[in-house]
């Protein structure tokens, strides 16, 4: 983290014959949603698909650290000891980041954003920080810093300066409230595809084991590595992308592994744990899920093989996913 999600999962919409599917999209978070639906009124489908994207703008309006009036925005202008009231998105966001914070041992953190900037000159270009950079910017790192009330909807710092950052779980937080308003609306069957880095599916369509998906080789798009049929969990991809970094919140460092993807039962959950399964060792990754049995990983080694871009490890339930590399 600083997350990079790279467009590794995609719904194989055009390899399948679903009766009645609309589909409808809309940019936000600074990727492209889009909603699919099997629904035999295109009228109605459209407007339960319009009324989530209007949520999801709302959420963006919460929790976008680029908007000046933002709750992120307002936390990162925050004194320290100083509590602050938000709003239910940013304050729900922020319960299920310190959560995952936890259960990976500080492998996933929002407070990385100080840390990240020590690795970018005042243009953005990379560089390379000293020790002394890192050491400073670890010090306000760490969703220890952040003291939730929820009786209140408030949180507290224990320090100034910590900046957070939404990007590895905001996209799954919304995709999981898209998927609760469609059901508000009525919607059993849809898919939910957050910029092809998060897929969140609602039931499966008719005469399918669950929904078609294909899982990409982040260093070539155009490798395919497996097939999936997606039902029951959320699925999520991340990665690295030339000259970009995802840094290692526990030791400041970039991460070198080309990619991961996770699937949990929430969105959010899923998008969290692709970045953190970036950052975890394989055998701390092949214990998570042994302990969480509806937690899966895939794991993409570098350097192994000239084929497909590294090694394949999985750890948890694939089911009948076809794999395609080693």
């Amino acid at each position: 983290m600083a997350e990079q999600q790279p467009d590794t999962i995609s719904f194989e919409k055009d390899r399948c014959a679903i009766a009645n599917l609309r589909s409808f999209k809309h940019n936000a978070m600074a990727a492209a949603f889009e909603i699919f639906i099997p629904h035999s009124d295109a009228v109605y489908a459209g407007q339960a698909a319009w009324a989530a994207f209007e949520e999801l703008d709302r959420i963006e309006g919460n929790l976008s650290r680029f908007m000046d009036n933002s709750d992120v925005s307002r936390i990162n202008s925050l004194a320290a000891n100083q509590p602050l009231q938000l709003g239910l998105s940013a304050f729900e966001c922020l319960q299920t980041s310190v959560e995952m914070s936890k259960q990976t041992k500080g492998a996933f953190d929002i407070t990385i954003g100080p840390l990240y900037d020590c690795w970018l000159n005042e243009d953005r270009t990379p560089r390379k920080p000293s020790k002394k950079n890192i050491e400073a910017a670890l010090k306000k790192t760490g969703s220890n810093l952040l003291v939730l009330n929820e009786s209140e909807h408030t949180v507290t710092l224990r320090t100034s300066d910590v900046h957070i950052d939404f990007g590895a779980v905001g996209k799954g937080y919304a995709a999981d409230k898209i998927a609760q308003l469609l059901g508000e609306w009525g919607i059993k069957v849809a898919l939910i595809s957050a910029g092809q880095s998060t897929i969140l599916p609602i039931g499966i369509p008719a005469g399918l084991p669950g929904w078609p998906i294909s899982l990409s080789d982040p260093a070539d798009y155009s490798r395919l590595i497996a097939k999936i049929h997606l039902s029951g969990r959320a699925i999520s991809a991340s990665g690295l992308r030339k000259g970009q970094h995802i840094i290692n919140p526990r030791s400041g460092k970039p991460v070198t592994r080309p990619g991961a993807w996770s699937m949990a039962k929430t969105a959010a959950e899923a998008d969290a744990l692709s970045t953190a399964f970036m950052v975890m060792p394989v055998n701390a990754v092949r214990s998570f899920c042994e302990k969480h049995r509806d937690i899966s990983a895939l794991l993409v080694l570098s350097g192994t093989s000239k084929k497909t871009g590294g090694r394949l490890l999985r750890f948890g339930r694939w089911g009948k996913a076809k794999f395609y590399s080693k």
